[in-house]
């Protein structure tokens, strides 16, 4: 294949060009605020189901605390009943006072272990229910700090797609120098060698796999004609002389 010497100095322009976008691609994937993001909605996700988690146990507590509330009020209301069977004098029998004394004071009992299950339950739930205040107000720490790296993400993606952009622009008015046929073998390399279809020969030496050459291959280069498009015999890709060839 053959090319104008200008044609085939412009592959290192369209190529430091081509690098250039695959840096910018390369940091608009790798933002850091990306993993930001990543991580504070992992954590919103393992906090909302902590408040649900939490919220359900509160509904919990709640339904538990008035079952044992009612069992207290049942037992008080058949002490007093007892009580004011007692104080009444209607019970006359020796053997159904005494009876009747015994009852109250094992509903006097019942009553008091009721009570410390609805005190006991409602330390639960106050536990509870502080457990999902702190982390409704982590959650609302979270989605602060997500819209914060969101707006940084944002802006950060604009800038480079404006870099990127004016990048293109350039690439586009560079590669309509080079000759179809040259562009597409360079295209093609591009995609073989990652992303590297074209590069210098610098000292003897080929930018792109970054091997000296042979004398031989020197030797031929040299003798090349200057339109002539070189081919690197290791890696294939476009070679490109230039003053510093060491040709």
């Amino acid at each position: 294949m053959k090319a104008a010497p200008e044609a085939q100095q412009r592959l290192i322009d369209l190529q430091e060009l081509d690098t250039a976008l695959e840096r910018l691609a390369h940091r608009r994937r790798t933002l850091p605020e990306l993993a930001d993001i990543e991580r504070l909605e992992a954590r919103l996700a393992e906090v909302r189901d902590a408040i649900v988690a939490a919220e359900t146990e509160v509904g919990d507590l709640d339904r538990e605390q008035k079952k044992a509330e009612q069992d207290v009020d049942q037992v008080r209301s058949r002490a007093d009943r007892d009580q004011k069977r007692l104080d009444s004098g209607q019970v006359s029998s020796a053997k159904d006072l005494s009876s009747l004394q015994a009852e109250i004071a094992s509903l006097q009992r019942r009553q008091s272990d009721l009570e410390e299950v609805v005190l006991e339950i409602m330390e639960r739930r106050e536990e509870a229910e502080a457990r999902v205040s702190a982390l409704r107000a982590e959650q609302s720490s979270a989605q602060e700090e997500l819209a914060a790296a969101g707006a940084r993400r944002d802006e950060a993606q604009q800038k480079i797609d404006e870099e990127t952009g004016m990048t293109s622009t350039a690439r586009t008015a560079v590669a309509k120098d080079v000759p179809d046929d040259l562009l597409s073998l360079y295209e093609k390399l591009r995609g073989q060698f990652g992303g590297v279809g074209a590069a210098k020969l610098y000292r003897g030496a080929c930018q792109g796999c970054h091997l000296a050459l042979n004398t031989v291959d020197l030797n031929r280069i040299r003798a090349a004609a200057a339109d002539e498009v070189i081919r690197c015999e290791e890696c294939r890709r476009i070679l490109i002389r230039t003053p510093e060839s060491g040709l």
